[in-house]
């Protein structure tokens, strides 16, 4: 992240993370995240995640939300892990329609939060390459925003691959890196560690011994795109620019951001080079 990340404020916004049908009581759950008064029930920005309840934030937030929304049905009825699993806010989404929902993090003081603020997720505490679960033991891994920042991601997806019955489903999103850091072969972001465009998504989870059954992007949607036009051109450069000068944000940029949606974004399978995230879908195919 581009503030500092050892100083939380009120108008920390995650810049790490720059980077449709609507289910059941998906968007209330996520809302009811952001409602809680205490403290205490707060996780601080980092830059290695998003949280809710922060106005300037609250463009990352809904633009991660999107994903969980539209790839909640692929998660009713089964057993779920989550690796990866931040604030935990996701986990708490998909504890909605799954059967049980385990996350898993590196970061103690996540697993405390999210063990004390969303009872329903069963938490652990553990290293992504190396998932402390058994063989074959979930029907689906959620991994969003996460790949990025893992050192070996081929040995996670080996892992993801493990855990899987015959049949699972492992679902991905990452930032992609066409639009994320664009002409760079390293990422902007310093707490990533590889960037993928679809094709590289694609060649890593196959070589993983994955299919992939679907391939989609995060876009925005008509209100984004005026928002767009509206800022210079380029609604998240706004933000960019507001947070690095250090400055308090105008008021017009603030009340845009504030008002975001989910449904300000949109999921789609074409133009995949020009999404702003990256969103697939794998199978475990059984043996023959």
């Amino acid at each position: 992240m581009w503030t500092t990340p050892t100083v939380v404020r009120s108008t920390a916004t995650n810049l790490a993370e720059v980077s449709e049908s609507t289910v059941g009581s998906t968007t209330e759950s996520a809302d009811a995240a952001t409602a809680l008064p205490n403290e205490a029930s707060t996780l601080p920005l980092t830059g290695e995640r998003t949280v809710p309840g922060i106005p300037e934030e609250n463009y990352w937030f809904r633009r991660h939300e999107v994903v969980y929304r539209d790839l909640l049905p692929r998660c009713a009825d089964r057993v779920v892990l989550e690796a990866g699993s931040g604030e935990g806010y996701g986990a708490n989404m998909i504890a909605d329609v799954a059967t049980k929902v385990t996350g898993l993090d590196y970061d103690v003081s996540a697993v405390e939060h999210v063990r004390a603020r969303y009872p329903r997720v069963e938490m652990l505490h553990g290293n992504l390459a190396e998932l402390p679960l058994a063989d074959e033991s979930v029907d689906t891994v959620v991994n969003f925003q996460v790949i990025e920042h893992l050192w070996d991601q081929a040995q996670f997806l080996r892992e993801c691959h493990r855990v899987l019955r015959p049949g699972g489903e492992l679902l991905v999103s990452t930032p992609n890196r066409i639009t994320f850091s664009p002409g760079r072969d390293t990422p902007l972001n310093p707490f990533h560690t590889r960037e993928l465009n679809a094709a590289e998504l694609t060649e890593l989870l196959v070589e993983a011994g994955f299919r992939v059954a679907l391939t989609t992007g995060v876009h925005h949607g008509p209100r984004l795109r005026e928002l767009d036009a509206k800022h210079g051109g380029s609604f998240i450069d706004a933000q960019i620019e507001r947070a690095l000068a250090g400055e308090p944000w105008p008021q017009d940029l603030s009340r845009d951001v504030e008002g975001i949606d989910v449904g300000d974004f949109v999921l789609r399978e074409d133009d995949i080079d020009a999404s702003l995230d990256l969103v697939a879908v794998a199978i475990k195919d059984p043996v023959a």
